[in-house]
């Protein structure tokens, strides 16, 4: 039986939400565990992270510069388009950007002059991740919605694509298809691929700027028309097969097939009334985790699922390397009201469900500290979810956090290096002199003998005087009749009983062979 919930790991009660918590800390008969939810991110403007690309090339306006007109003043052809004047220009940026009020900002397509060849322009969004929409897709045209356009879906980023709905003023006669409104379709039909008229016929109202995809009305049809009913809509879900797929996507894409023709056929006398021009798209969504995250950032160009339940990977699609002892699932939102969070396990744990990275198979709650934290990590770990390396450790930049071999040692040069540990890319501190990763070799000018010396001698800087040769940088062999570190002092300045004895005063040439045989033999007794 379980017992009141000691930690909520997020802090957010499920009153405040559905799904919008993955777990809790519970004390049950057998001991404190956590408790799995499926939970999912909240909804968010998707458009804040989409890339967007419009082809075919040359479809934008102003290269070269071109003049335009408006059906309101057909005639009046004052207007410019010109990518290399930033007032003038109409890049697809515009249809993201956030505008001032009362001007607004659009992407523009060239004008119809090439009539009578088709007038065709795609702006596809890419998000390179998937996600599900949860309100009304909307595009805002100025000068007029197109006649004809279809929208289309990919769940591969783009590799393959769909059709998603169709729109024209005529349906019959654009795509051989009966007019359908989304909010007649039945509960079988929910995922239906329709044409719509709703959104194509002219006007003549400058507040007619909006192209939906109707995701509420579908979402109705289970939910009810507030939306308020949305444990039928959460069953549906799961049991209509293809229902959710129908609302997950990677990218969108617009074909733009027919520009607005002002409610009259072609006029070719005046072909730069003729254009296309979208100055905003909405797309609410979430991101797609599988019912395994409730949290989603964007990281390094792309949006990324916080994965719970010891899941992994963009979607939180596949289970961390040591919690595969059952094949991955997705989380289900039933039963409601907490759903089936289809938690990873780790293979052979009784403990499946602690968060310790495959590091540990035992968890403590520290009551006073109010936490949870692992016991015993193994493989050279620490920390309350063993996820930090021991001290003497660094983390392998190439490995996962769950992998056996995530924590590399770091072998410091025990003379040459402060101590054991080093830094986050397997660096040792090295004393005075040392150098490299292991602090195993000597900067220039030291060398090596149990550690790193300054040279005494060298080739380049501190030679040895008078004759004096190096050895091994070490020291200088100074010549009779001289001494000093670098040979650099004459005896006979010292004391004059040495400048008499020295070979200029009268020693024979054996006598100096001997000297220099005997510094010789006392250097390397010194060494």
């Amino acid at each position: 039986m379980l017992y009141l919930a000691a930690l909520l790991v997020h802090c957010v009660p499920l009153a405040m939400g559905q799904y919008d918590i993955c777990k809790s800390w519970v004390t049950t008969d057998d001991g404190p565990s956590w408790e799995f939810y499926a939970c999912q991110p909240k909804a968010m403007r998707m458009k804040d992270y989409v890339t967007v690309r419009v082809d075919p090339a040359g479809i934008t306006c102003g290269d070269p510069p071109e003049r335009f007109c408006t059906h309101e003043n057909p005639y009046l052809c004052s207007d410019e388009c010109d990518a290399s004047n930033p007032d003038l220009a109409h890049p697809p940026k515009l249809m993201f950007d956030s505008e001032d009020e009362g001007l607004a900002t659009y992407w523009q397509s060239v004008t119809w002059r090439r009539y009578p060849e088709p007038l065709l322009a795609n702006i596809t969004l890419s998000w390179n991740k998937s996600i599900e929409l949860t309100d009304d897709i909307v595009i805002t045209f100025e000068y007029g919605r197109p006649t004809i356009m279809m929208l289309e879906k990919s769940l591969d980023n783009g590799r393959t694509w769909h059709p998603y709905q169709y729109y024209a003023d005529d349906c019959m006669e654009a795509f051989s298809m009966p007019a359908r409104r989304v909010r007649d379709l039945s509960a079988t039909s929910a995922n239906r691929v329709l044409c719509t008229e709703e959104y194509s016929r002219w006007a003549g109202s400058k507040k007619e700027k909006t192209v939906r995809f109707e995701v509420r009305d579908r979402f109705a049809i289970f939910a009810g028309p507030d939306l308020k009913n949305m444990d039928n809509l959460y069953t549906r879900l799961e049991s209509a097969k293809g229902l959710k797929d129908f609302f997950t996507v990677t990218d969108l894409r617009m074909r733009l097939l027919r520009p607005a023709l002002g409610g009259t056929y072609v006029q070719r006398e005046n072909l730069y009334k003729y254009f296309y021009a979208v100055s905003n798209i909405e797309v609410t969504g979430r991101c797609k985790c599988n019912l395994h995250a409730n949290l989603c950032t964007f990281k390094e160009g792309s949006l990324q699922c916080e994965c719970e339940h010891n899941t992994t990977g963009q979607d939180c699609g596949k289970c961390k390397k040591n919690f595969r002892s059952r094949s991955w699932r997705a989380g289900s939102y039933l039963p409601l009201p907490n759903g089936s969070p289809n938690a990873c396990a780790a293979a052979g744990s009784a403990f499946g469900n602690c968060e310790c990275y495959g590091h540990s198979n035992r968890c403590s709650y520290i009551d006073f500290l109010n936490v949870v934290t692992c016991v015993s990590c193994k493989h050279n770990t620490r920390g309350q979810h063993c996820q930090h390396c021991r001290l003497g450790f660094y983390r392998n930049s190439s490995a996962e956090l769950d992998d056996e071999n995530v924590c590399i040692e770091c072998n410091c040069n025990q003379i040459g290096s402060m101590h054991d540990r080093c830094n986050e890319t397997g660096y040792c501190e090295c004393r005075e002199g040392a150098t490299g990763p292991k602090c195993d070799d000597c900067l220039p000018n030291y060398y090596w003998r149990q550690g790193c010396f300054p040279n005494v001698c060298d080739d380049e800087l501190l030679l040895c005087q008078n004759g004096g040769t190096c050895y091994q940088n070490q020291r200088c062999i100074c010549p009779a009749g001289f001494k000093g570190v670098l040979c650099q002092q004459s005896r006979c300045e010292a004391d004059k009983q040495d400048c008499d004895r020295a070979p200029g005063a009268g020693g024979s040439l054996a006598t100096v062979a001997l000297g220099v045989l005997a510094l010789q033999l006392r250097a390397w007794a010194d060494l």
